[in-house]
Parts: structure tokens; C-alpha cells; sequence
């Protein structure tokens, strides 16, 4: 029986709330929790490791396990997952109509190698025939100025990926016609600010998704779970437990939204979340956030396939090599 008081960090999703407010509990581990917005636990989690288990980018994963220099295992839970159609951002006046139009202009990013622009340019490069190499990186913060790459990368030579003045912003440089586009998951400000020049390249995002899962089925994984290596190795059992508990808070969490969409009275501010709730069921199945390497193959394949293309891994890696051996072949229903 393992006794082992044991430190957590993760972002406070629904999904993950019963594991972070001991409502599910992990047999013979205690645990700390500590509550932190992606953007603060992953330059964390991939320099001075601080947390025994935290939240990974699962771009910036990939990169370190590729090189071997990851403190962390990954088990097969992902606490984050978006499509992100909706994310590509374009000025009106720089004659940008079709994603293909990307090629040759100046793009901004907050960084090259983070998992939404890793699936964008995967979906820019698979959907539409876009090179994504030929687009004129720009990197920096969107809207709050200094965010720099939190991994060195290796690119080839014919890339153009650079850097903005870390005293400006990228949304400051659109709006002044330094940048033809934006890729990125937060707006810019200048979106949400209805600016006139400002408009998304993918008009009707939510319909070009569902499209999308239709023909593919990806689910886009964004982050996953760690653990510290070295926890792994001494304590087997540990990283399947550990599992077995994020399972379980994301079925009383599917459970939960399952009972509000079908109740009599809304617990919620949204006034069409039942219907909602069964548009997303009838497209993407009841289960439609699993865990586990085998329902989720096809979106981990896809980003070995998109860092290696994307020069970001020297060469492709296999989904096995991602995970904690016990925790492979678990469910993750």
C-alpha cells in the first residue's frame, strides 16, 4: 500500500474539480492541490518541474520526450480539448479569402511549437493543402506583451519564425498592419472590440467543427496529465491510480451535465444548454470526452505526425512511447 502525501497542479476544469476538492480520492496518496491557469503551470512543468503531478501542453510534451529531457510521465487524460477553426484571426484589407492565402504572410502567434497552432497548422496543412511552412511566423503575446517560447526550437533554415519586441503586443502590430493574421486561442483584442479590419478567416467556426468531426472524428487533444518520472518508477501503480481517479471525476462531471440538461429547471445561466448538451451528444456520442490511448489513437497519432512534419520532433513518435506502460491499456470510460 503506497502512503504518499503528493503535490498537484492543474486548472480548476469541471472535469477535474472532484480530484481537486477530494470528492474522488486516490488510495494511499494524499494530496495538495494547487489551482493554476495553463499559462503559468506549463513553463513550470517543462523547466523547474515543481509539481509531483500537473497539467502538460501536450505540444511542449512531445518536444521533451523527443529529446529526452521530460521530468514528467504522461497518462492518458486529457483535461483539455478544443477545435479550434475559430482561432485564426485576419485583417479585411490584406486579401486573405482562403486559408491557402496564408502562405507568404506575416502570421501572428504567441508560440510556434504550443498545441493549438501545432492542430491548427495540421488542419491548415490536411483540410486545405495550405504549406504551412511558407507562412511568415511572428511570435509573441496576443494581448499582454513579453510572452516569449518556453522550449528552444530547432527549425530548418527555409523557416521564418521570429520574434515581435517583447514591449509589444501581437494584436498592437495587426492592428497597425504589421501582421496579416492572427493563430491563436485567446481573441485578439481588436476582435472583441468588433474592430471594423478584424475578422475571423473561418466565418462560421462552430459549422466548419462539426464538419470536421463528421469526417475525421478528432476530437483535438490540447493537455494531458503528468506525473513525475521518478514517482512513476519507485511506486508501480501509482500512475493507473492516478488514472482510475481522473476517470471518475469526469464520468460524475458527464453524469452531472447529463442531469442538468434533462432537468426540469436550468441550473445554469445558459438558456439553451439542454439543447446543447443533446446537439453535441446526437454528433459526437455520449462519451464524447474520453480518456485512454485507445479511443483517443487517431488524435494522438495525428500530433506525433503534425511535430514531426512541423519540425518541431526530430523524428515521429509513436503514441506508446508517450504514456506510462501500466496505464496503455486502461479504459478510459
Amino acid at each position: 500500500m503506497m502512503d504518499l502525501s503528493l503535490t498537484l497542479a492543474c486548472w480548476n476544469y469541471d472535469r477535474c474539480l472532484p480530484v481537486l476538492n477530494g470528492t474522488v480520492q486516490i488510495p494511499g496518496v494524499s494530496i495538495t492541490t494547487t489551482i493554476l491557469p495553463p499559462g503559468q503551470s506549463f513553463p513550470l512543468a517543462v523547466s523547474t518541474a515543481p509539481y509531483d503531478i500537473t497539467e502538460l501542453s501536450a505540444s511542449s510534451y512531445l518536444i521533451q520526450v523527443a529529446t529526452g529531457e521530460s521530468l514528467y510521465q504522461a497518462i492518458p487524460v486529457f483535461v483539455s480539448r478544443a477545435f479550434r477553426h475559430g482561432g485564426i484571426y485576419v485583417r479585411s484589407d490584406a486579401g486573405i479569402d482562403h486559408p491557402s492565402d496564408l502562405e507568404g504572410r506575416r502570421v501572428g502567434v504567441p508560440e510556434y511549437q504550443m498545441t493549438m497552432a501545432l492542430w491548427v497548422r495540421g488542419i491548415l496543412a490536411d483540410e486545405y493543402g495550405v504549406d504551412t511552412d511558407r507562412i511568415r511566423y511572428r511570435t509573441g503575446g496576443t494581448n499582454v506583451a513579453g510572452r516569449k517560447e518556453r522550449l528552444p526550437l530547432a527549425l530548418p533554415c527555409h523557416m521564418d519564425v521570429a520574434p515581435i519586441d517583447p514591449q509589444h503586443t501581437l494584436n498592437q502590430l495587426f492592428l497597425e498592419g504589421e501582421l496579416d493574421a492572427i493563430i491563436a486561442p485567446e481573441p485578439p483584442h481588436a476582435f472583441q472590440q468588433k474592430h471594423p479590419s478584424i475578422k475571423r478567416l473561418i466565418e462560421q467556426p462552430v459549422d466548419a467543427e462539426k464538419d470536421y468531426f463528421r469526417r475525421t472524428g478528432l476530437f483535438p487533444i490540447m493537455h494531458m496529465i503528468g506525473i513525475r518520472r521518478s514517482l512513476v518508477s519507485a511506486h508501480p501503480g501509482l500512475a493507473t491510480a492516478i488514472h482510475s481517479a481522473f476517470v471518475t471525476a469526469r464520468k460524475i462531471t458527464m453524469d452531472d451535465l447529463q442531469t442538468t440538461a434533462r432537468a426540469s429547471a436550468n441550473r445554469l445561466h445558459l438558456p439553451w444548454f439542454s439543447d446543447e448538451w443533446e446537439t453535441t451528444v446526437a454528433l459526437m456520442g455520449p462519451d464524447f470526452w474520453p480518456y485512454g490511448v485507445e479511443r483517443n489513437y487517431p488524435e494522438l497519432d495525428s500530433m506525433c505526425r503534425y511535430s514531426h512534419q512541423q519540425h518541431l520532433t526530430p523524428g515521429r513518435l509513436h503514441v506508446e512511447q508517450l504514456f506510462a506502460d501500466e496505464t496503455i491499456n486502461l479504459s478510459g470510460i
